[in-house]
């Protein structure tokens, strides 16, 4: 009987693992998704400066509605009503791409900041020496706006990777579903959750120290 209740109780070497394992899975949902919607929201950044009254009447309120609406509803709509339409995902192929689009609709915001804080001098002056639009773009745009707003991009990124925990609605085993899993299991919620923690931590900390090392190289 006392076997019986430890083996129902006990946290074994296994659940690390098991833990491990969730932990990479919410790495890959977050990384994919982050990446994606860096580049689309970049797009809609771009689109939203230049566009002006076009975008701000069609984009902006659908990029509003992303922003405003709670992700896990968004969540549970898309995987419900995507078989609907035809489109057979899986909770892994389904987060991604309601985190992309969340990703999308903060970082379009953050873009448009950062185009935003290159000065139209600094922007004639290149035009004057011969630049086309889009160098303008690659080689003054880019590194001034990228460098003032990379603090605000690195907060959504930690943001979204804190977000995919409610992926775990759909089934998709991450780091949060495991230790619900694990703590059913065991009954030990907090040296779970403890773990849990540990984990977000040893995936978001290097971001941030890397981010800060970055900032600090760029100021000197």
């Amino acid at each position: 009987m006392n076997d019986t209740i430890h083996f129902f109780s006990g946290f074994r070497p296994a659940d690390m693992v098991f833990l491990a394992e969730a932990a990479w899975r919410t790495l890959l949902v977050s990384g994919v998704s982050i990446f994606l919607g860096t580049v689309i929201g970049t797009i809609c950044g771009w689109l939203l400066f230049e566009g002006r009254l076009l975008a701000a009447a069609t984009l902006s309120p659908v990029l509003d509605i992303f922003r405003s609406v709670p992700l896990i509803i968004q969540l549970v709509l898309f995987y419900n009503f995507a078989p609907i339409v035809g489109l057979n995902l899986d909770p892994f192929a389904s987060g991604v791409v309601i985190l992309t689009v969340y990703t999308a609709a903060l970082v379009a915001n953050v873009a448009r900041g950062g185009i935003e804080a290159v000065g139209r001098p600094m922007r004639r002056a290149a035009r004057s020496l011969g630049m086309s639009y889009w160098q303008d773009l690659r080689y003054v745009v880019l590194p001034i706006g990228g460098r003032a707003v990379f603090p605000a991009w690195v907060g959504v990124a930690l943001g979204v990777m804190k977000d995919s925990a409610l992926v775990s609605v759909l089934g998709y085993v991450e780091l949060l579903k495991a230790s619900q899993i694990l703590i059913t299991r065991t009954q030990e919620p907090f040296l779970i959750l403890s773990l849990a923690g540990a984990f977000y931590f040893a995936l978001s900390y290097p971001i941030s120290r890397y981010a800060a090392k970055l900032q600090q190289r760029w100021a000197q």
